[in-house]
């Protein structure tokens, strides 16, 4: 499987903040925003990640992310040159998709949950239909929202309802199987001039294919693009490190756990932010005997 990381948009409404850099590179905490999702493809065991961005910012994640060897992944970088929804994304990736089942991961949302590696390989490795992710919120009306019937299973999928009839919200973690291309092909734009993957969702759904897991109580999923959600997100990471000593979306620790580099190879990335506590972790953690490249829960 293969994954793609969306990193577009112009990020209006975190303005001033992005009129000089992309959104998902902001900080959360000790690291960029885009660090989280990224962790999260890596979770699931997928290696072959694009990363889709604007082309004015695409050359700020090419410094940050390089060619991927450091984190025992393989980067490709493709630009998106306007906004028109997040399926677009399959289409400008389509030639490097073929016939690949594909994951995508929005580069501002945040997952953090108990066994989130068993649950994202076993999507992974569906080889039929999509999977999503729903996870309760206050506010469903800002987002995609599936209703259940009483034997929990999804009825609908709306986009940004005005009357939600639930309040389970699809979060930006996506996979689908390997007709995702054709599906998306076939979309056209709402009125708001965007493919909308409500649509392609609906598709799956409609077809009796789409499996939608819901996050629980001991998970938290976090939405980083307005000013409240990036403080909030950071104050996650933040609590988390702080009180558990556990890191929250390090690529680095990720592709360690993961057995996608070695003990030595971690060191050696963590020697470079050795002045930082994210630096000094990541060392402790290479150093440690006890340590063996195990995935993360």
């Amino acid at each position: 499987m293969k994954g793609i990381l969306l990193a577009g948009g112009s990020g209006t409404r975190l303005h001033p903040l992005t009129l000089a850099t992309s959104k998902q590179l902001l900080p959360v905490y000790d690291k960029p925003m885009v660090y989280y999702p990224l962790s999260t493809l890596m979770l699931a065991g997928i290696r072959d990640i694009m990363v889709i961005s604007t082309p004015q910012d695409l050359p700020q994640f090419e410094r940050l992310l390089g060619d991927g060897s450091q984190f025992g992944v393989q980067f490709t970088y493709r630009a998106q040159p306007t906004p028109d929804g997040i399926p677009q994304a399959f289409l400008i990736a389509g030639d490097w998709l073929g016939d690949s089942p594909c994951a995508l991961a929005l580069g501002d949302n945040l997952i953090f949950a108990d066994q989130l590696n068993s649950t994202l390989t076993q999507a992974a490795k569906r080889t039929h239909g999509a999977t999503v992710f729903a996870y309760q919120v206050r506010d469903p009306e800002r987002y995609g929202v599936v209703a259940f019937d009483n034997l929990g299973r999804a009825l609908e999928i709306v986009e940004k309802p005005t009357a939600p009839t639930s309040n389970w919200a699809v979060t930006g973690l996506y996979f689908y199987d390997s007709r995702v291309l054709e599906f998306s092909s076939k979309l056209q734009p709402s009125p708001r001039g965007e493919l909308e993957i409500t649509d392609l969702n609906r598709i799956y759904l409609q077809e009796g294919s789409l499996n939608v897991e819901r996050l629980g109580r001991g998970c938290a999923w976090l939405d980083a693009g307005l000013p409240e959600s990036l403080l909030d997100a950071s104050s996650f990471v933040h609590t988390i490190q702080a009180r558990q000593g556990l890191l929250v979306g390090s690529p680095a620790e990720t592709a360690f756990r993961m057995g996608y580099i070695s003990a030595e190879e971690l060191k050696n990335h963590a020697l470079k932010m050795s002045k930082t506590e994210l630096g000094r972790i990541l060392l402790n953690i290479a150093k440690s005997d006890e340590e063996i490249p195990r995935p993360l829960a």
